[in-house]
């Protein structure tokens, strides 16, 4: 019994150690992306423009010339029916049709465009990890009872996936009425479905791995297996997927404020709002629709550009 003990530990050590040559793999694998970043064109546009908008974000709301709520135009007497000022050498971007600086207002705004990006994509990744972990566990360890698991499972996300995402987004936004909440809550169980196939198929994939059937030959227990093996190295798909998350996210915030479904203070700045408001100005000042509507463009390119260069870095099917 001593004997098998030792082997068995033995084994166990030797299992260990093979856990951390992968770990190792794995860091060498975010390195050599990292690599590949630094010399993709379009990941360094990417990044500079997300850094700019995030350092914006941050900062900005500090450093603008005007309170955004301030009415200056009407104040002044500038704000007539039929004539909204455009720039000047104190106001770059003009007012808006309340009179308040537009470009303080853009500013502003985008600190409210990046909470709401972050925060739906962060719930739909945590939603969608949970759904997709259980599953692609059940399907990839679990035997006949994990696989009756996993199909209930995917027909729900089944069911999600057959709706229109904006539809979905739109019907979750009326049913719990308009506020900034909602928006988040919306666009956040659009992106639900997409997380939780994308990690489902990935841990399918890494429970056929030849480590996951030493561990299992070796008595490790199959939840174990699961959190500490199989869903870490599942993982970079999910990542990239967030990053291109983040544009799809802040592009659909914008549709449903748009559409009148986000935060009903309008005096709040925020670039889906702001373009929604200025559609009753866009023969007087065409320019109160396109400046958030170019920031949004920008914004969601950045993230489209970093999240392609990444998935191309982390695949090898995609490496160039």
């Amino acid at each position: 019994m001593t004997i098998t003990a030792g082997k068995k530990k033995e084994k166990l050590d030797r299992l260990a150690e093979l856990a951390a040559r992968d770990d190792e793999r794995g860091v060498s694998l975010w390195q050599e992306a990292f690599r590949r970043l630094r010399r993709n064109p379009a990941a360094i546009i990417g990044a500079v423009i997300l850094a700019i908008f995030v350092l914006v974000a941050l900062i900005g709301p500090f450093l603008v010339p005007y309170s955004p709520t301030d009415t200056i135009g009407i104040r002044e007497g500038l704000i007539r029916p039929g004539l909204i000022p455009g720039a000047d050498g104190d106001h770059w971007l003009g007012y808006d049709h309340q009179g308040r600086d537009e470009f303080s207002r853009l500013i502003v705004g985008a600190r409210q465009t990046l909470l709401v990006g972050v925060v739906s994509t962060l719930i739909g990744l945590a939603v969608g990890a949970v759904i997709g972990g259980v599953a692609g566990a059940a399907a990839g360890l679990g035997g006949r009872w994990g696989r009756a698991i996993d199909n209930v499972l995917m027909r729900v996300i089944d069911m999600m996936l057959a709706l229109p995402s904006l539809l979905l987004a739109v019907s979750i936004a009326a049913l719990l009425g308009a506020s900034l909440t909602t928006v988040m809550i919306a666009v956040g169980v659009v992106s639900v479905p997409v997380f939780a196939r994308l990690l489902r198929g990935s841990m399918i994939s890494q429970s056929n791995s030849d480590y996951v059937l030493a561990a299992t030959s070796l008595g490790v227990k199959k939840p174990k297996i699961a959190l500490s093996h199989v869903v870490p190295n599942s993982l970079a798909p999910v990542i990239v997927q967030a990053t291109l998350t983040l544009a799809t996210a802040i592009i659909e915030a914008a549709a449903l404020s748009f559409l009148g479904l986000g935060n009903p203070d309008t005096a709040v700045p925020e670039w889906g709002v702001m373009l929604a408001d200025a559609q009753q100005y866009l023969g007087v000042r065409p320019g109160l629709a396109i400046y958030p509507a170019v920031a949004i463009i920008i914004t969601a390119l950045g993230f489209t550009l970093l999240g392609e260069a990444m998935r191309e870095a982390l695949d090898p099917k995609l490496r160039k």
